[in-house]
Formats: C-alpha cells, sequence, structure tokens
C-alpha cells in the first residue's frame, strides 16, 4: 500500500485515495467539472497552483462533449489530453490554455486541416497592436499543428513558415524613482495593488510567484519562495516596508493578493489587474515585470555584486542579471566612480571637490 502523504488538509473536492499500483493519489473531482489528478504534495506551491487552475479552466461548458471531429475545438481539445500538455507545468498550462481558448472562442469550429500559412499571416497582422500576444499565439499554433501532424491530419506546418512579428526593443519598462512614487501615491499602504506593488518590489520576484505568496511563506523574518519558471528555492529576508505594507493590508487566505471577490488571481487575470492599477496610477504601459527590473537596478545602484543580486533574483548568470541591471541610473553610477576614482588618486580632492573648482 501506498504511503499517506503529509499531515495537509486537502480542500474542497480533493480526495486522496490509492490506485492499483498500490500508490497515494489526490484527486479533484466535482459535478460537472474535468477530473483530473494532482501529482504534487498537497500544500506545495505546485499543487495549490493545480488546484487555482483547475478552479479556473475545469468547469465542463454546456455542449462540450458534441465537439465536431476534425475543428480546431476537437485538435486543442485533444492536445490537453496529450503527453506534451502533461509534461509542461502547472502555470504554464494555465498560460497556454488562456491563449488557446481565446483563439478557440473565434475559431474553434473551423477546420483545423485547411488552414494555411496566409491565413496565419493575416490572423498575426490583426493583433499587430498587441505583438507580443501575437508572436505567442503564433508559438502555441505551431504546437498545434505539429500535434495535428502527429495525428495524421496534416502533413505540414503552416505556422512556422510565418515569421512573428517585431516587438518593442528593451523588453518590460523598467519603474524608475519617480514612477515608483506615482504609484505609492495613487495606491496607499493597507491597499490590495499596494501590497502586490510592495511584494514585487522587495522580493524582486516574478509575478508568477507574487501571486502564490501567502503568510504560510513567511518564517523567521524570511520569505521561502520556489519560483515557478526555474524551481529555484529561496530564502529572502522581508524588507521592512514589505513588512509594513502586510501588517497594514487584510489578508484572510492561503495568498495575500486576492481579488475584490476575495478569490486568488488566475496568471492571466492577475497581470491584467496590476496593469489596470498602473494605470489608475497614470502609468501607461508598465508592469509587475518592470518591478523585478527595478529592484536589480537598485540593487546596482548601491553597489552590490552580481552575487549578490543573484542571491535575491534567482538569476543564474551574470548576463541575465546585467539584462536586469543595465538601466541603473547613468548619472548615480558615474558619481559614486568617480568619487572612488579621486580618492584613490588625490584623497585631499576627493574630500574637498570644490578645491578643484576654485583653482580652475
Amino acid at each position: 500500500m501506498g504511503r499517506p502523504r503529509m499531515n495537509v488538509a486537502l480542500p474542497r473536492y480533493a480526495s486522496e485515495f490509492i490506485d492499483n499500483r498500490g500508490k497515494s493519489r489526490v484527486r479533484l473531482r466535482r459535478t460537472g467539472w474535468q477530473t483530473i489528478y494532482v501529482q504534487a504534495e498537497p500544500g506545495t506551491p505546485e499543487f495549490t497552483e493545480a488546484y487555482r487552475t483547475w478552479e479556473q479552466t475545469g468547469k465542463r461548458k454546456i455542449g462540450q462533449d458534441r465537439i465536431q471531429a476534425g475543428t480546431f475545438d476537437d485538435l486543442i481539445a485533444r492536445f490537453y489530453g496529450s503527453s506534451t500538455w502533461e509534461d509542461l507545468k502547472p502555470t504554464t498550462r494555465e498560460t497556454y490554455r488562456g491563449e488557446l481558448e481565446r483563439f478557440r472562442a473565434n475559431y474553434g469550429s473551423r477546420s483545423a486541416s485547411t488552414m494555411m500559412a496566409r491565413h496565419v499571416s493575416k490572423l498575426l497582422m490583426g493583433m499587430k497592436d498587441t505583438p507580443a500576444a501575437a508572436n505567442n499565439l503564433l508559438k502555441r499554433l505551431r504546437q498545434l499543428f505539429d500535434y495535428a501532424i502527429h495525428l495524421n491530419w496534416r502533413t505540414d506546418n503552416p505556422a512556422k513558415a510565418v515569421r512573428p512579428l517585431k516587438t518593442r526593443k528593451g523588453g518590460f519598462k523598467t519603474w524608475q524613482e519617480e514612477q515608483i512614487e506615482q504609484f505609492e501615491a495613487a495606491h496607499p499602504l493597507g491597499t490590495m495593488p499596494r501590497l502586490a506593488f510592495d511584494l514585487a518590489l522587495y522580493t524582486a520576484q516574478r509575478k508568477s510567484d507574487v501571486r502564490l505568496m501567502g503568510p504560510q511563506h513567511i518564517t523567521d523574518g524570511r520569505i521561502a519562495v520556489k519560483q515557478i519558471k526555474t524551481g529555484k528555492e529561496l530564502k529572502i529576508k522581508v524588507h521592512p516596508k514589505l513588512v509594513a505594507s502586510i501588517r497594514a493590508t487584510a489578508v484572510r487566505d492561503l495568498v495575500f493578493i486576492v481579488s475584490a471577490k476575495g478569490k486568488p488571481f488566475s496568471y492571466d487575470s492577475f497581470g491584467m489587474w496590476f496593469m489596470r492599477q498602473c494605470r489608475k496610477a497614470g502609468l501607461e504601459g508598465y508592469s509587475m515585470h518592470g518591478l523585478r527590473k527595478a529592484a536589480s537596478r537598485r540593487m546596482a545602484e548601491i553597489g552590490l555584486s552580481n552575487q549578490m543580486i543573484k542571491s535575491i533574483t534567482g538569476h543564474t548568470s551574470d548576463t541575465e542579471v546585467a539584462r536586469y541591471t543595465r538601466d541603473a541610473e547613468q548619472v548615480v553610477m558615474a558619481d559614486s566612480a568617480m568619487d572612488r576614482l579621486a580618492s584613490a588618486s588625490n584623497p585631499d580632492l576627493a574630500s574637498n571637490p570644490q578645491t578643484a573648482e576654485n583653482k580652475g
């Protein structure tokens, strides 16, 4: 018989059982919903993520079992049951599902075997105002058509003949002190947007990790993070300003950040919600990922080494850190460099820079 799992209370609709191989497993089952089996241990971030994804996407729609064969509805439904899909991380599945379902809502009834490269190109051009989203859809279509080839529905992948749209250079905008102060003025301590902002800025983590942070992750003044994207485990000392923000905000769930209805956010809805909070503060084009870059910028500006910055951000290479810290304030860094250079060459001059001006 399989050994019992850790002593953690299971959430509603979750049940534990021993399968025919004697292995302990957890099943999420509810009338009218898709039944899924969760491999992660209850109480872990991975289990919480799988459960939240099921809450968001597990409900069956009326007529879902009457899908017309050979359509994108059919192909996407089969893709969800494939080993390729099963091998993806829960957060990745949630992101991909959102992209696929938006496409499916418009094109689900169309034949998956007749779409040509020119059709894919036209579809992307219709999304030229959101090139990043268009390129993400192109990636999903390439996966779908590869799977269609596996099913012997097609012999080609038309999406691979289409080039991605050009996106803006530089990636996500790095928040500077002016924008940080503007957001703080618009969202005071004690509000949910401010807590989300402070969690991102003072832990330097991705939104996928920020939205899963909760009181249970803080022990001995440190917040434990297991990065969804990399699997890397970090323990980060809680910044005093983050402590103040947490204490000022009512928290009643396993996660700090919840919607107006008191429910945790999905990956996509969390990012969109936060951008709306930015727009309310008069900040257009700013996102949570830019706060991760801002935290790295701040650390670079006070002279922290790449190794120290990596201990917070979880990056593994100096090259990755350089991408985040290249926006460090040039004036601040240059002043610090020149002060150190002056001090090394002429201590008296460094202590009284006005001397040089008087002599000039």
